[in-house]
């Protein structure tokens, strides 16, 4: 219960708990797919190029199924399109439990949900932004979406340590180590299905149609740089997407598989523990600083690992990342909620969203050549120099732009 109490609000309504326990189990399959499928792709005979290639495959599929979610999606209700991804997650999984020739399986990864970093950005999150938005207003949105963001972290720091199932498996039970990962994909199908279910239980729309999702209007040219300027950040973290970190610590250091566990699990609980806090700190310095004043100094720690002569140098800066660098997500969709009309809220979470995913897409591929040419740090430093331009473009352009008081 006191769990309960910490990540749900306290007047949490049928409309709000399925979501963020719905995020929660999503994370917690995300967290050891992530860790895992590297090392599955590199033991079905593929290489660094080809986890690269597969990751950027993923990450656009998922961004031109948000864009139709953005086109087309007013024609259903969200509850209905939740389903619709829910019974896709199952799919996936099964779809690489089963397949192991590339091209199939690239299929797969485009139409799918597979999501190769510790971010979500699936088709699931701007449907459950939307809804989000409308169960709570100022500082009490931000804290319902940081307890969404904190939720996941969490999970997904219970996900990687997860990802040592499959060495346990081999170790104690003689189950070969590629069956063992077969396996936790058919579990990816299972948690899918259980949301399902889950989702099943959304209060039922009155109407067939979004009539509250409205295309952008005097919000737009906000919107707009917004999305570009996301895409940029989108961008730089698709080079150091959990899978390709993980391909990293892999070759850079020698990691095995539990042992990158181990590390995501405490770098997601560090996530988590920044999430937690970021409310608290954008009441006192507010929602734009708080992005950027964090993020900044996260992305210098970046560059640092990069370089590291040693493994415990690395993770140290690694870890100080970790508990600085996800305190721009709740202050982030907060910040584009309160900055648009309530009507314009969808298209605003879908037209950001959108760019930051079709980004985050192009640059794997690129990741994973640059790791297969032996360049170990350019990935690291690219990122990070990118992610830093990034928070110093939106403080210039957004620092005069106040999110407005509201009573609704």
């Amino acid at each position: 219960m006191a769990l309960r109490r910490l990540l749900l609000p306290r007047d949490a309504d049928a409309a709000v708990a399925p979501l963020i326990i719905g995020r929660a189990l999503r994370a917690f399959s995300d967290g050891y797919v992530a860790v895992l499928l590297p090392a599955y792709l590199l033991a079905l005979g593929f290489d660094q190029l080809d986890v690269g290639i597969l990751s950027t495959v993923t990450l656009a599929g998922s961004a031109l199924a948000t864009l139709a979610v953005g086109a087309v999606g007013h024609r259903w209700t969200r509850e209905t399109l939740l389903l619709g991804a829910a019974l896709l997650m199952c799919l996936t999984g099964l779809g690489f439990a089963s397949i192991t020739a590339f091209w199939p399986l690239l299929l797969v990864a485009f139409v799918g949900t597979i999501n190769p970093g510790a971010g979500d950005v699936s088709v699931f999150l701007p449907l459950e932004h939307a809804q989000l938005a409308v169960a709570a207003s100022g500082d009490a949105r931000t804290a319902l979406y940081a307890r969404y963001s904190l939720t996941a972290s969490l999970m997904n720091a219970v996900g990687a340590l997860a990802s040592g199932v499959p060495a346990w498996l081999l170790r104690f039970a003689e189950i070969p180590l590629t069956a063992g990962m077969r396996a936790m994909f058919v579990l990816y199908a299972f948690i899918g299905a259980l949301i399902w279910l889950l989702y099943r239980r959304l209060p039922r729309a009155k109407t067939a149609f979004n009539q509250d999702a409205t295309p952008l209007g005097p919000s737009r040219g906000i919107v707009f740089k917004l999305a570009a300027l996301f895409s940029v950040d989108a961008f730089a973290g698709g080079l150091v997407v959990n899978s390709l970190m993980t391909l990293w610590l892999f070759e850079r250091f020698g990691l095995s598989l539990t042992q990158a566990g181990v590390f995501f699990f405490f770098t997601s609980l560090l996530s988590a523990f920044s999430q937690l806090v970021a409310p608290l700190v954008a009441r006192r310095i507010g929602l734009l600083n708080t992005m950027v004043f964090t993020h900044i100094p996260a992305n210098a720690l970046l560059i640092l690992a990069a370089v590291a002569p040693n493994l415990p140098l690395a993770l140290a800066a690694l870890f100080a990342r970790s508990a600085l660098s996800q305190m721009d997500v709740p202050t982030r969709t907060a910040f584009v909620m309160r900055v648009v009309t309530p009507a314009e809220r969808a298209a605003a979470a879908s037209f950001t969203a959108v760019p930051r995913s079709l980004a985050s897409a192009a640059s794997p591929a690129l990741a994973g050549a640059l790791l297969g040419a032996g360049l170990l740090a350019l990935p690291l430093i690219v990122a990070g120099a990118m992610k830093i331009a990034y928070d110093l473009s939106l403080l210039v352009f957004f620092r005069r732009v106040e999110p407005p008081d509201e009573s609704k």
